[in-house]
């Protein structure tokens, strides 16, 4: 069976105003994925390149092959986290670039074919984004996390008001058996949170605090968002742009931090996040929560 990456691009028009694309610039897109921005950043003038990123291989394997084809040598894939972007741009001789994009968001294709990140499906409780670049798993946290470490997880990366009781029950429960699929954990939750009612008050099922929480901590991302911004200002040109796009409050305060604090090699672009028009959320809801800032190189 033919494995197609279904995944809705979110911010296109936005991303490449505030890009800014100018003649003959080399991007770079560190979060590849499904080749959505890629492939307007490309459009948007026939004399741009992009220098593409991912550290899912399947994203790679899926989608690149076509870019390749036709954008031919205006379009350079390399596989790898943007936790790495320094190293990877530096063992591929790239000095500096015009602009930055980073897309925070998890794609559709990811969430329901890598193993543990839908807790709407039973699978193994893996969660990494790229095994190759994470040996610890999120079975690997619940089953042997220390109790104070989980309820710091659920309430620091997923928000989670029950992160005590959750995590309680969940040391009770790995002492009887240990957690192996994504099943278990949501059963356990739903034990502890009817989903009907939750559902009913905040539109989500109990599950996704916890899920979402487990999938930050093992794949390091609030370290890698970090690395990749340091990153980010030695590579920019004068007057090259940075453009990150978050769907995790945590992320974006992250980003808006960053360019408060670093005033002297960054120009803050947007006051305030730019989110998604009321036309492209009814298209895609996934786009509810983006929140695009953006910054100039001084």
């Amino acid at each position: 069976m033919t494995v197609t990456y279904t995944h809705k691009t979110v911010l296109i028009n936005e991303t490449i105003q505030h890009l800014n694309i100018k003649p003959n610039g080399v991007y770079v897109d560190v979060t590849f994925g499904g080749g959505g921005h890629t492939r307007a950043i490309l459009n948007a003038d026939p004399t741009v390149s992009v220098i593409a990123l991912d550290w899912d291989q399947e994203a790679l394997d899926l989608n690149a092959p076509a870019f390749e084809e036709q954008y031919g040598e205006r379009f350079k894939i390399f596989w790898g986290s943007f936790a790495h972007l320094y190293k990877i741009l530096k063992k591929n001789h790239i000095k500096e670039v015009d602009g930055i994009l980073a897309d925070f968001g998890t794609s559709q294709h990811q969430i329901h074919h890598k193993a543990g990140l839908s807790f709407q499906t039973d699978t193994p409780l893996d969660m990494r984004m790229s095994a190759s670049h994470h040996t610890t798993t999120a079975a690997d946290i619940i089953n042997n996390a220390p109790l104070d470490e989980l309820v710091a997880i659920f309430s620091e990366y997923g928000q989670e008001a029950k992160s005590k009781t959750i995590a309680q029950a969940i040391v009770e429960q790995r002492k009887i058996k240990r957690f192996t699929t994504t099943g278990q954990l949501v059963a356990l939750i739903e034990s502890i949170i009817n989903p009907r009612a939750f559902k009913a008050k905040r539109g989500i099922h109990p599950a996704t605090q916890v899920f979402q929480a487990l999938r930050i901590a093992v794949n390091n991302e609030f370290e890698n968002i970090q690395s990749l911004l340091m990153a980010a200002s030695h590579f920019l040109k004068p007057g090259g742009r940075l453009v990150c796009i978050s769907f995790h409050s945590l992320e974006d305060r992250m980003v808006k931090n960053f360019f408060k604090d670093h005033t002297d090699k960054f120009l803050t672009l947007t006051t305030r996040p730019v989110i998604a028009s009321d036309e492209e959320i009814a298209n895609n809801p996934s786009s509810r929560s983006a929140k695009l800032r953006a910054a100039e190189k001084c």
